[in-house]
């Protein structure tokens, strides 16, 4: 371990990642892994493969053998993805989500059903 990282500095950083996942997101849970698994679908792809890569490293690091098989400045990589997203995130950006996904899921419920109307009315000659 050369670059001084240690099995407590990759739960810090995995607690740190939890907290603000908490913190910005509201997702409640023990740890990094729990709040993945209730809430890891309201972050980006990349972001959620860096949270589980971090997860799956302080896991890692209970056991001293994993521990040594851990490649730290890819923990360090996830880390940094992950801060960075989650400090980005306000109360601001939380409702511009909210909204744009309302905002889609009515569009595509709107043409479905617009669709739906057509293909009635020409099956019954209206059109």
């Amino acid at each position: 371990m050369g670059d001084g990282m240690t099995a407590v500095a990759i739960w810090q950083m995995a607690d740190r990642v939890g907290a603000l996942m908490d913190e910005r997101l509201c997702i409640r849970g023990t740890g990094l892994g729990d709040r993945l698994a209730r809430g890891g679908r309201l972050l980006p792809l990349r972001v959620r493969k860096a949270a589980r890569g971090l997860a799956a490293a302080a896991e890692g690091a209970r056991d001293p053998r994993r521990l040594m098989k851990i490649d730290f400045e890819q923990v360090s990589a996830d880390y940094d993805i992950c801060v960075r997203h989650l400090t980005g995130l306000g109360p601001w950006a939380r409702w511009m989500g909210t909204a744009l996904t309302f905002a889609r899921v009515s569009l595509a419920a709107g043409l479905l059903a617009a669709g739906v109307g057509y293909a009635l009315m020409r099956w019954r000659g209206l059109v």
